[in-house]
């Protein structure tokens, strides 16, 4: 293979002749020398081995990612670990391999691919051109590509893949995840490449280094994510396909030769903005609505078609955030480009609604599945929503609008809500009263995604689905969060209430009145010792004695235990969890005899330990503070009782 990366070739000699006293890594990084063509990633190994930089090394070239909850993840860098040219060709050769051994008619499905804006100038990537990348591998194996000429949110994917019966999608995206701020600009999604020789450790003292993994999220032909078997199968066939086929693989250019690549972004913007339209039940009252929106993307995708969604709804545009409009792969303007975290990186969006008298925030992070959303309180500030606030909001507003055109009790039946065990279980409140259905799933939009597929076979219908990480569905159009449409459809419901003299505030206060208060805590603790991880859950499942979960917590008893990674359920007659087992990662859940809900989970890419509480009130149980006392004292008990930070050496999350 000829050396494209500009550097002497006696001196790329000598690197690979240098040993660093390891077998496997010096073989590693033989495949390495001998795949990789692009020279900035090139350089950068070549760099370590003349340095002798043997951990560094085998941290970057002795272990591989695995499916998440949000996609492959890894931070982008040189390494078999990492996002780089290298790893999205061996993993799209992988995917290629598997499709053609699911698919017959394959050659003729094709595969949509995607991207958002970020880049890495230190690697020579960007998510275009890894975009391009993915699409020539596909390519040369004579694959039709729908390959979209812009950027676009990550929701337009799986629309694209359902609506172009293509038989599976790929969105190269970091989506909310920062920039680095220690010389790595980490950008789109984890790959899995190399000879399995690492240790899950040496995977979790990485993220420590060097922060936030990015996602590159693979969807399978009903448009939602890949979930089991799919996802071991493609990364079973991404190991049996680590070195590349040809230079073909690298000809970026073939996306503008080959006949077998198509731009579906005409096409799909104007399917996606007409279907988003069966959204809308109050065109005229938005047309004439005084209510005034500001919304930021962020730096990224979203600004162009958060303006569209606007006028499908009869709105004017929304006021844009002029220094986040625009794509900024450095996020020039906030420290984070995660809307959750609030009012912190919501100060230019809040200071310009002050200026214009916005009433309503709207703020989709840069590739626009998500949707943070704040209103100006009387007196009092800003409110900014939490994602299980949000949801309750919205989730009463599909099932009013539904309900209008569906009168009948009965017609209830046929309709479902859905949301991940993990967020707030208001939704389950309102079927109790309404009559229809909820289920959750387990994290990650993957599972929600699927489920509404398995549903509509059924012939029911799913009208709303939500993850507590402000990623909403509203309908069952795309099968991912979509914060495009969950902003044209919060500013409709918006302009609804304040034409009945109502906020967005007053309204939640009602559906808590109506359905029972739903007070929340969402948070998380460090831990870079994985067998300090693995003892805490093991004290936990034998609390008191062996295979014995604790039995009360802060001194209320715990009624039920689920604990999904050993399948075990004490609420259910046969003690088996309704939930599918998850033995990748610890997550149990704990129901307390005060109405508490409380859910320790580790995270699979980062080395944290998360906790969600919830006090579910019955209807009518107004006292707020005397229910967030209750749920702050649960919390604080749940943590200290359960995790033992300062022995354990866990590091408290800084709010």
């Amino acid at each position: 293979m000829e050396d494209n990366n500009g550097l002497d070739g006696d001196l790329n000699a000598n690197v690979r002749c240098q040993r660093t006293g390891d077998p496997k890594l010096d073989k590693a990084v033989q495949h390495w020398l001998a795949w990789d063509r692009n020279q900035w990633t090139r350089a950068q190994v070549e760099s370590l081995v003349g340095a002798g930089r043997v951990d560094d090394l085998s941290r970057r070239l002795c272990s591989r990612m695995s499916f998440g909850t949000a996609g492959l993840r890894a931070p982008m860098g040189a390494g078999f670990n990492r996002i780089n040219d290298l790893t999205v060709i061996q993993s799209t050769q992988g995917l290629y391999s598997y499709l053609c051994r699911y698919f017959a008619d394959f050659s003729s499905r094709g595969v949509v691919v995607g991207f958002d804006t970020r880049g890495q100038e230190e690697s020579g990537c960007s998510s275009h051109r890894l975009a391009k990348l993915t699409a020539a591998v596909l390519l040369s194996r004579d694959v039709p590509v729908h390959l979209f000429s812009s950027f676009v949110p990550t929701p337009y994917v799986p629309y694209a893949v359902k609506k172009l019966r293509a038989a599976a999608g790929v969105m190269i995206t970091a989506s909310h995840n920062p920039k680095e701020d220690n010389g790595y600009k980490v950008s789109k999604g984890a790959l899995a490449a190399a000879p399995q020789m690492g240790s899950k450790s040496e995977g979790a003292r990485l993220q420590t280094e060097l922060g936030a993994c990015l996602p590159l999220q693979v969807y399978w032909c009903n448009g939602a994510q890949i979930a089991s078997p799919h996802d071991k199968e493609i990364l079973r066939c991404i190991e049996e396909q680590l070195e590349p086929w040809s230079a073909s693989c690298w000809d970026v250019g073939l996306v503008d030769r080959c006949s077998l690549r198509t731009d579906p972004l005409t096409q799909i913007n104007s399917c996606y903005m007409d279907e988003l339209a069966s959204l809308c039940f109050h065109r005229d009252l938005n047309s004439s609505s005084p209510l005034k929106f500001v919304h930021s993307s962020f730096h990224g995708v979203g600004h162009a078609f958060v303006q569209q969604a606007f006028r499908v709804f009869g709105f004017p545009p929304p006021i844009a955030v002029p220094e986040q409009k625009d794509p900024d792969p450095n996020f020039s303007s906030v420290r984070c480009p995660n809307p959750e975290e609030g009012e912190s990186v919501l100060e230019l969006s809040l200071l310009l609604a002050e200026r214009e008298n916005a009433r309503v925030v709207l703020a989709t992070d840069p590739d626009a599945d998500r949707l943070a959303v704040a209103e100006k309180s009387d007196g009092c500030g800003w409110k900014v929503f939490t994602g299980n606030e949000m949801a309750a909001l919205l989730g009463w507003w599909m099932f009013f609008t539904w309900k209008e055109n569906h009168p009948e009790p009965a017609d209830a039946q046929s309709i479902y809500m859905l949301a991940t065990t993990v967020s707030s279980k208001i939704l389950q409140a309102f079927a109790r009263i309404e009559g229809f259905h909820f289920e959750e799933t387990l994290p990650g939009f993957k599972w929600i995604g699927n489920r509404i597929h398995e549903l509509s076979k059924t012939g029911s219908r799913v009208i709303f689905s939500f993850e507590e990480s402000i990623g909403f569905l509203c309908g069952d159009t795309v099968l991912d969060k979509d914060g495009v449409s969950s902003a044209a459809v919060v500013a409709e419901m918006a302009a609804y209430l304040h034409n009945k003299n109502l906020s967005l505030i007053q309204q939640l206060h009602n559906i808590y009145q109506t359905y029972g208060y739903h007070v929340s805590k969402t948070s998380y603790v460090v831990c870079n010792d994985p067998p300090t991880i693995q003892r805490i859950f093991s004290r936990i499942r034998n609390f008191d004695g062996s295979g014995s979960y604790p039995k009360t917590c802060g001194g209320v008893q715990i009624v039920h235990v689920r604990d999904v990674t050993t399948g075990y359920d004490s609420s259910q007659p046969d003690l088996r969890s309704v939930l599918p087992v998850s033995r990748s990662s610890h997550m149990i859940t704990f129901t307390l005899k005060n109405g508490v809900v409380a859910t320790l989970r580790t995270s699979g890419t980062e080395p944290k330990i998360k906790y969600y509480t919830e006090f579910c009130a019955a209807p009518g149980q107004s006292e707020v503070s005397t229910l967030e006392e209750e749920l702050r004292k649960v919390t604080t008990a749940l943590v200290d009782e359960f995790l033992e930070p300062e022995k354990n050496s866990l590091i408290r999350r800084l709010v």
